[in-house]
C-alpha cells in the first residue's frame, strides 16, 4: 500500500506503508511517516496499491486517521472501500482532508472519453495510463484499459469511457499519457474528452492526433497533452462528438505533415530533452505537437542526424512560420538545430525553416525562406 499526500505547496513522493509502529491492535495498524515540511497545508490523500499490474492483491481500508505529532491536529475519515473498486477497476482512492475552520474540496466523478482507431483490439496487450492535471492537483496515473464502459466501435473509429473519482481538480490543464506494450504494435489516439459526470458541461478537449509505435519491453512512451479548448455548451459538444465519429469529416478536416528535423554535426549538438513544435499557416495554427517518435531513430535529435515525424492536425493553410523548443530535461539538454523541413501532403509542398543556432529551453520562432 502506498499513499501520496497533497499540500498547498505541492505533493509528496509515494509513501510506502512499511514503518509500522509497535503494539498494533488486531484491526488497526499505525504508521510513522515523515513528510516534507514544504508541502504546506495538506488538502488531500491518494491511497492505492503498490503494483498496478497485480490482479490478485486487494486492499480493504475501513478507517483513516492522520495526526500531526507536533501540533496534534487530527483528521479522521471512514472509508469502507475495497481496492480495486471493481474487477480490474481503479486501484486508487482519493479523499480530501478537512481541517478545523477550513472548507474541504469535494470528491468528483470524472468521465474520460478516449477517441481512437485501434486500441480496443490491443487492450489485452497494452498498458495505458493517464494523469489528469488541474489547478488543484492531479489524479496520479490511472489505468485507461482496465474497466471500460460505453464502448462504441465503427469501421474505422472507436471510443470508450473511463470513469474515475478524484478530489476536485479545478480547471483542467493537461493530461500525461503513458503507454507500454507486451508486443510491437501501432496505436492511434485522436482526442480525449474530460467532464464531470454530474454536469453536462464544461467538456475539456485534449487534441492528440498521433500514431504511437510501441515496442515490446521498451521504456514507456510518455506524452504531455495540453488542453486544446473547452466546450461550454451542450449543443456544441454534441456537434463535436458527431464529427469525431464521422470518418469522412475527420479526413476532410485533418492534414498530414511530414516534419524532418536536422540536428547539427558539431560537438554537443544533440539533446535528450523533449522537443515540441507549433505550425503557423495563413488560415490557422496547430496545437503544441510533441516530436518524440522518430521514424529513423529510437533516440531522436542526436548529433548529425535527421529525424522524421509524421503528424496530423487541422488544416492550417500555407505554412509561413514555426515555433520550436524543448523542456530542458535530460542530460546535456542543449541542442544545435540546423533546420526543419515540413512537407504538406495535401498541397504537395515543402517548406524549409533554417535555424543554424543553439536552442535553449525557451521557444524560438523560425520563418520560411522567402517569407
Amino acid at each position: 500500500m502506498v499513499m501520496v499526500f497533497y499540500g498547498s505547496n505541492g505533493k509528496s513522493n509515494p509513501v510506502s506503508m512499511e514503518n509500522k509502529v509497535e503494539h498494533q491492535t488486531e484491526n488497526q495498524i499505525t504508521y510513522d511517516i515523515h513528510l516534507p515540511s514544504d508541502l504546506g497545508m495538506l488538502y488531500k490523500v491518494r491511497l492505492g496499491l503498490q503494483s498496478l499490474e497485480n490482479n490478485i492483491s486487494q486492499l480493504s481500508p475501513r478507517h483513516f486517521k492522520i495526526q500531526n505529532t507536533a501540533t496534534l491536529d487530527t483528521f479522521s475519515l471512514t472509508i469502507n472501500k475495497t481496492l480495486p473498486l471493481s474487477p480490474n477497476g481503479d486501484r486508487w482512492i482519493e479523499f480530501p482532508i478537512q481541517w478545523p475552520l477550513k472548507e474541504a474540496l469535494s470528491v468528483v466523478t470524472y468521465h474520460l472519453t478516449v477517441f481512437s482507431r485501434n486500441i480496443l483490439n490491443e487492450r489485452n496487450l497494452v498498458h495505458m495510463t493517464a494523469c489528469i492535471y488541474g489547478t488543484h492537483g492531479d489524479t496520479g496515473d490511472r489505468s485507461l484499459l482496465q474497466s471500460l464502459q460505453n464502448i462504441q466501435q465503427g469501421e474505422k473509429n472507436e471510443s470508450f469511457l473511463v470513469i474515475l473519482d478524484a478530489v476536485d481538480l479545478g480547471e483542467l490543464e493537461k493530461i500525461v499519457l503513458l503507454i507500454s506494450s507486451k508486443t510491437d504494435c501501432k496505436l492511434e489516439v485522436k482526442k480525449l474528452h474530460v467532464q464531470e459526470a454530474a454536469k453536462e458541461h464544461p467538456t475539456y478537449v485534449f487534441e492528440v492526433n498521433e500514431e504511437f509505435f510501441v515496442k515490446a519491453n521498451k521504456p514507456k512512451i510518455q506524452r504531455e497533452i495540453p488542453g486544446a479548448f473547452v466546450i461550454r455548451g451542450g449543443k456544441q459538444k454534441n456537434d463535436i462528438d458527431n464529427n469525431l465519429n464521422n470518418e469522412g469529416s475527420q479526413v476532410k478536416n485533418l492534414t498530414e505533415y511530414t516534419i524532418k528535423v536536422y540536428t547539427g554535426d558539431k560537438r554537443g549538438a544533440g539533446t535528450d530533452a523533449n522537443v515540441h513544435i507549433i505550425l503557423f499557416g495563413n488560415e490557422d495554427k496547430s496545437e503544441v505537437l510533441q516530436l518524440s517518435q522518430s521514424l529513423e531513430h529510437q533516440n531522436p535529435f542526436e548529433r548529425g542526424k535527421v529525424d522524421t515525424f509524421k503528424i496530423k492536425t487541422k488544416k492550417l493553410g500555407c505554412l509561413h512560420s514555426i515555433e520550436i523548443g524543448h523542456d530542458g530535461k535530460g542530460f546535456a539538454s542543449g541542442w544545435f538545430l540546423e533546420k526543419v523541413e515540413i512537407t504538406d501532403a495535401a498541397r504537395n509542398s515543402v517548406h524549409c525553416f533554417n535555424c543554424n543556432r543553439s536552442v535553449d529551453q525557451s521557444i524560438i520562432t523560425l520563418y520560411m525562406l522567402g517569407f
